[in-house]
């Protein structure tokens, strides 16, 4: 693996850990608006404020990843059109010059 791709994805992980941690951290601030709560309902709710929060963080993930990857293939596809259309324009300079060399040779004759 290059290390480019090896510094994303420890990236990546550093990031994702990042969540983790926050997600813990609100979810203890959330729990603790609810004082009269016992020690255990209140753990009860950090777990599912913090389960909840990674989820829909795991979903934006997943919802930016798939958005680059329709991205990358639409760019991929325009590419090969710049591209092609790149190789039929010299294509067609080069058959035009070979024509106003050729040419004026065979008309004199």
């Amino acid at each position: 693996m290059n290390s480019r791709a090896e510094f994303a994805r420890i990236e990546g992980f550093l990031a994702w850990e990042a969540e983790v941690a926050a997600a813990e951290r609100d979810a203890r601030a959330f729990a603790a608006q609810f004082p009269w709560l016992p020690a255990a309902e209140r753990e009860s709710l950090e777990q599912a404020y913090a389960a909840d929060r990674l989820r829909y963080a795991e979903e934006v993930v997943d919802r930016a990843v798939e958005r680059c990857r329709r991205l990358a293939a639409r760019y991929r596809v325009e590419c090969r059109r710049i591209c092609a259309r790149w190789a039929a324009l010299c294509l067609s300079v080069t058959v035009t010059a070979a024509l106003f060399a050729v040419v004026p040779a065979v008309l004199r004759g």
